[in-house]
């Protein structure tokens, strides 16, 4: 990514105030020099004025208000909102930075990647892991090396049994394949080539999922996930194998923060260069929903 930066921090807006938006988005854009937390907005006017006054933001009545006071929109809702919200902020030309899944289904993703794409704004997927130097580092080693024919990904996770995440709806209600299934299939994608299918597919009632995928190239992976399976931290195994060996990335436990700043870098760079293509854009997530969709259409 370009290193170059706005003489003024870009004025952002954030969407939502649960706790990801707590824990995650509103201290990293307040705190970081390319960003300034200007406005919030939720559906919860309480929750808004509160994470606004800690942060020194104002909490608006409605979207419009925060739209006409950012150059940026972060989204921090669920996705049958953001894939709506979003089209508006894209087309009042706000930049913006989308949570996973990028929509409820495959054309509500195409009709909001259509948009962005029009309106030539810059955009980043929250693709927590990606953005850190220990997978950045990782995925450049593979690619220097080459010669990967396989891999696999388990992503296990108590969330949906209790915590901060366990009362969110929409989680309960798409499950593991759309909560978490995005980050495992973003890193087998980077790290063995792009996904061309997902060959077969696998849900127990217990909403635990096994993907059997294949890749351009010749390369095949599989990948394990659960939001309800009793273990803390979370599971999370990336791995690769081939001509060299084996190779493995594991998640560093409370990476989410650290790896906000590292995409607020990469989104104040584009910003300030009028750069709009990057690897984590809207279309990695439409990308990643056509693979979601796939994944149910073999149930």
């Amino acid at each position: 990514m370009p290193s170059a930066r706005s003489a003024e921090p870009i004025r952002v807006g954030l969407v939502g105030a649960g706790p990801w938006a707590k824990s995650v988005h509103a201290p990293g854009l307040a705190d970081h020099p390319g960003t300034t937390l200007t406005a919030v907005w939720s559906r919860r006017k309480e929750a808004a004025e509160e994470l606004g006054h800690a942060h020194g933001a104002q909490a608006c009545a409605d979207f419009d208000e925060l739209l006409g006071q950012v150059e940026a929109v972060a989204f921090a809702v669920p996705p049958v909102v953001q894939a709506e919200l979003a089209v508006v902020a894209a087309k009042a030309g706000k930049h913006v930075i989308l949570e996973k899944p990028l929509a409820p289904d495959v054309p509500a993703a195409e009709r909001l990647a259509d948009v962005i794409s029009g309106a030539g704004v810059a955009s980043l997927m929250m693709l927590t892991l990606r953005y850190a130097i220990e997978t950045r580092d990782w995925l450049a080693a593979l690619a220097a090396t080459g010669g990967w024919t396989g891999g696999g990904a388990r992503w296990l996770s108590g969330a949906l049994l209790g915590g901060q995440y366990s009362g969110s709806p929409w989680r309960h209600e798409t499950g593991a394949l759309a909560d978490i299934g995005p980050h495992a299939l973003d890193l087998l994608d980077a790290a063995l080539g792009p996904i061309v299918g997902v060959v077969a597919a696998s849900r127990t009632p217990a909403d635990l999922w096994h993907l059997i995928l294949a890749h351009e190239g010749g390369a095949t992976s599989s990948a394990t996930l659960s939001v309800k399976v009793p273990v803390t931290p979370s599971v999370v195994d990336i791995a690769v194998y081939g001509q060299h060996g084996y190779r493995a990335l594991g998640r560093k436990p409370g990476g989410g923060p650290e790896s906000y700043i590292a995409l607020l870098d990469d989104f104040a760079a584009m910003i300030a260069t009028g750069t709009t293509a990057h690897p984590c854009d809207v279309q990695r997530g439409l990308h990643l929903q056509r693979l979601l969709g796939q994944a149910l259409l073999c149930l």
